[in-house]
């Protein structure tokens, strides 16, 4: 019998999306939110080194060393499952859908997030799983399958990454125009890096040709952090613009949704000099 007194959470205490949230995962991976008994197990007597179902059958040292370590390693696996799910759970919105989430992106998620015991990416499970329930079908396995590969030091390769973001029409680009620029090696960006987000599925990164955005009027507004520009073409139609030697990956573009970085305050000026070369000036500085 469940000890109430054990459980992390009382969902009484949750708000309906919170409570919803954690009766899905439950019915979709186990128990959750409960207390887990393995310990209590794990510390038992000889009799607990048992299987119950061959409770009369002696077994050996060798097989009493396994089933310690898989009492260890579960007792592990769900301790990083209630953590994901808890600080999940503050990021949830009033308007948040968790029913919907599929059984099957759940089970998938879980089957990697039970895995990751650094706290600070569990940090980025939890906003992944809050994302998929407040708006489900946002974050595809592929991107799952993408951030499961990640290790730590690729986490803060693309935060840094991440301080480069323009939000244009059509999503958000990573304006690397020339990874020699100290602009970016100060910031923990360089060629090798670039490669190396190529590599592991974030970007698509070309080290001598430019990516071009198309198709713009006279002008159009790009934003980065809090600053929206204003920029204006010579001509008045079939406008291009340089973006750049990167663009994100369908995974990489839906993993942006979790980086909230912070401005480098040179950048607006720097990526204003990139398009005056190209005759693309701002039009509402004094604004």
């Amino acid at each position: 019998m469940t000890d109430q007194n054990n459980s992390i959470i009382n969902l009484g205490d949750l708000a309906k999306p919170a409570t919803i949230l954690i009766e899905k995962i439950s019915n979709a991976v186990g128990v959750v939110f409960e207390p887990y008994q393995i310990k209590r197990i794990a510390k038992a007597n000889a009799e607990a080194t048992r299987i119950e179902a061959f409770s009369k059958i002696e077994i050996s040292d060798l097989e009493r060393r396994a089933m310690r370590r898989f009492v260890t390693e579960e007792a592990a696996r769900q301790a990083n499952i209630e953590n994901i799910t808890r600080k999940s759970l503050p990021s949830l919105s009033e308007s948040a859908h968790p029913r919907e989430i599929e059984n099957d992106w759940i089970v998938d998620f879980f089957d990697k997030a039970r895995l990751i015991s650094d706290d600070q990416m569990q940090e980025l499970w939890s906003a992944i799983l809050a994302g998929e329930a407040n708006t489900p079908g946002k974050y595809s396995k592929r991107t799952i399958n993408l951030l499961s590969s990640l290790d730590k030091s690729d986490a803060i390769l693309f935060a840094n990454l991440c301080k480069f973001v323009w939000l244009f029409e059509g999503g958000a680009v990573p304006l690397i125009f020339d990874s020699q620029n100290s602009i970016y090696v100060q910031n923990g960006i360089n060629f090798n890096s670039l490669k190396h987000l190529d590599s592991i599925g974030i970007i698509s990164f070309e080290g001598v040709t430019n990516y071009e955005r198309q198709g713009f009027g006279k002008s159009t507004k790009v934003v980065y952090g809090d600053r929206i520009i204003q920029l204006e073409f010579q001509a008045e139609k079939n406008n291009r613009i340089n973006i750049g030697h990167a663009i994100f990956t369908d995974a990489g573009l839906q993993l942006t949704n979790i980086c909230n970085p912070k401005s480098i305050p040179e950048m607006p000026e720097y990526a204003l000099k990139e398009w005056a070369k190209f005759s693309i000036k701002e039009i509402n500085k004094d604004s």
